[in-house]
């Protein structure tokens, strides 16, 4: 059993983590647009460009990460050697140098892709560490629990302090704002990194070191029919979160028509997350992780769609239905990364090869790749619905925000309940094979 301490201190690093993640989905967009003057059909056809990057990054990040050997283990270090590099880059991305429309455009890809290059050389050895820290099915979903309520706290700092820390820092210059506010966020993030490598603990659970070349490793991580199911679910889901997440503000502002209440709209979501997160393991204990997860995905879809119905004069409605949809999505975050760790016992059952840090990278590109798909069509559907920023909408894009906050979310839910129906390690075949595991470890 993990200890209660080693739990938070894990749960530290993605609090750190989600300083950024929260932010790229709340406010990068409408930054971009609103602040920086970049286009959004621009701003969307650049998220999904730097995608194509972390097809190769990522995989060789887990690749890299899982032959890392030191004295600290294999993920822990690059904790201590990233959290400062990657809060300074953050930084950057938020900066906004007087430049020609032109210069203002390649500025944004580059500073964003080197966003992400960090995050990926972060991020995925530490999600890999959760897998390093027990074999225990009940206690990776505990774990995981303790790690998303840190996570969203981190959404809470975000979503509650970024607005008006911009007002405080920028008095009157918005650009000026962020730039102070995500310096503030970004040291407190590394600060957190550095906690969570000090409080945490790597345990070597491997029978296979996997010691063969980048194409071996490929090839065991392909014949894990597993993984490529969680990895499909992985791009709808964060399709349709992040289309929502993003055109929250966009909704709030120029739907409900209420700009006075966006952090208040945004940061109640964030709390519906930390309640959902925090009661996954009990619906765990319940009931099977996947037929869990697949009703909680149906059930979102079904908020999503009823919010459609919503009008713009309810904005107490509309948060409610926010709220719960935030809870109910996120209660399945925690089941969804457990499952991951369990594929990875899968992999190393079914090819002898344990390739911890390559299933990781991998479905965190294709997390990353949903993350850009719903970044780009955010832009691309405001472009398409005729949005043009900080000015009256027509009543065709308020449609169109509408269309793009509801209906097209509820259809990716459906879509990840449609591809989980494909995964079969139940509570009862992951059980079976950690046990065989074990005693192959063990000798027995």
């Amino acid at each position: 059993m993990l200890s209660v301490r080693e739990k938070i201190a894990y749960g530290l690093g993605d609090t750190a983590s989600n300083i950024v993640f929260q932010t790229v989905m709340l406010f990068l967009t409408f930054f971009y647009t609103d602040i920086f003057g970049i286009s959004a059909a621009y701003v969307g056809t650049m998220f999904l460009a730097v995608r194509i990057m972390d097809a190769v990054t990522d995989p060789l990040m887990g690749y890299l990460a899982d032959r890392t050997n030191t004295r600290w283990g294999r993920y822990r270090p690059y904790l201590l050697w990233f959290a400062f590099p990657f809060a300074a880059i953050s930084v950057l991305a938020f900066t906004t140098p007087d430049l020609s429309e032109s210069g203002k455009e390649w500025y944004a890809f580059a500073t964003y892709a080197l966003l992400m290059l960090a995050y990926t050389a972060i991020n995925i050895p530490y999600c890999a560490l959760g897998a390093a820290l027990t074999t225990n099915p009940a206690e990776r979903v505990s774990v995981q629990s303790y790690r998303f309520v840190f996570a969203m706290l981190g959404g809470v700092m975000v979503s509650a302090l970024t607005l008006p820390l911009v007002d405080f820092f920028g008095q009157g210059d918005k650009a000026k704002g962020y730039q102070l506010t995500i310096l503030a966020m970004s040291i407190v993030g590394a600060v957190m990194f550095l906690l969570c490598f000090i409080g945490t603990k790597e345990r070597d659970f491997s029978t296979d070191d996997s010691s063969g070349n980048f194409k071996a490793a490929a090839a065991a991580l392909w014949a894990n029919d597993q993984w490529r199911v969680l990895s499909a679910a992985a791009i709808f889901l964060l399709t349709g979160l992040v289309l929502k997440s993003t055109l929250a503000i966009y909704y709030v502002k120029y739907f409900l028509g209420r700009e006075d209440m966006i952090s208040v709209f945004v940061t109640s979501g964030v709390v519906g997350n930390i309640f959902g997160v925090a009661l996954a393991k009990k619906l765990a204990d319940k009931m099977c992780k996947v037929k869990a997860y697949i009703r909680l995905q149906l059930i979102a879809a079904a908020l999503c769609m009823s919010a459609w119905f919503i009008p713009a004069d309810q904005y107490m409605l509309a948060l409610v239905f926010y709220v719960a949809w935030n809870f109910t999505i996120n209660m399945g975050t925690p089941l969804l990364w457990a499952k991951m760790a369990d594929t990875v016992d899968y992999g190393q059952f079914k090819t002898g090869v344990r390739t911890t840090g390559l299933v990781y990278s991998s479905v965190i590109f294709f997390i990353k790749l949903g993350l850009a798909i719903g970044g780009a069509l955010g832009g691309w559907l405001l472009a398409a619905y005729g949005y043009r920023p900080d000015v009256e909408q027509t009543e065709e894009t308020r449609a169109g925000i509408l269309l793009c906050f509801t209906l097209y979310p509820a259809l990716a839910s459906i879509a990840v309940a449609f591809v989980m129906r494909h995964y079969t390690l139940n509570s009862q075949r992951v059980a079976e094979i950690s046990v065989s595991l074990q005693q192959k470890h063990s000798g027995t």
